[in-house]
């Protein structure tokens, strides 16, 4: 099971999406139906806190490309769940969103050919842009997520530009 913070006060909501996200069979089954292709690459939440978002893929025979190293839009994938996550904790309990992707960039630095850990540590800033936003107004944030391998060495890095509009 994944990592849950416990020295934040997230409202009860947040909370819940918390504990769903990082129990693996509710994982595996929420994905099934919202995103099939997080199960076809085996992603997983390693960790989901206020502070941050761990995703992990696996390399192997799914996720990866015909040059042996990890699928480039895998690894996309999982790090924009890495992200995406954060921003559905974000706006748990927090009344009606709505959110998008409207940017995404990727930089690829090194073979992704073991299993790859995406973090991105934004939760904090992410927090505070939907505390300040009022009803009608919209933001957005580009948050990036670092791919690292099982060495700790980058494989990736990717900007992902979110924008949110606060509805009433």
């Amino acid at each position: 099971m994944g990592t849950v913070s416990t020295t934040t006060n997230l409202r009860k909501e947040a909370l819940e999406y918390q504990r769903k996200m990082t129990n693996p069979i509710i994982f595996w089954f929420a994905m099934l139906v919202k995103l099939p292709s997080a199960v076809f690459w085996r992603l997983k939440i390693k960790s989901l806190t206020i502070e941050k978002c761990e995703v992990t893929i696996p390399f192997f025979w799914r996720s990866q490309n015909p040059f042996r190293s990890i699928y480039f839009a895998a690894l996309a994938g999982a790090a924009e769940l890495s992200t995406g996550a954060l921003c559905q904790l974000a706006l748990a309990g927090k009344g009606k969103f709505s959110m998008l992707v409207v940017d995404f960039r990727a930089e690829y630095s090194k073979k992704a050919d073991t299993k790859i850990t995406f973090t991105c540590d934004q939760g904090l800033e992410l927090f505070d842009l939907i505390e300040k936003m009022g009803v009608g107004e919209t933001d957005q944030l580009t948050m990036i997520s670092k791919g690292k391998n099982q060495n700790g060495d980058e494989v990736a890095r990717f900007y992902v530009t979110w924008s949110f509009k606060r509805k009433a």
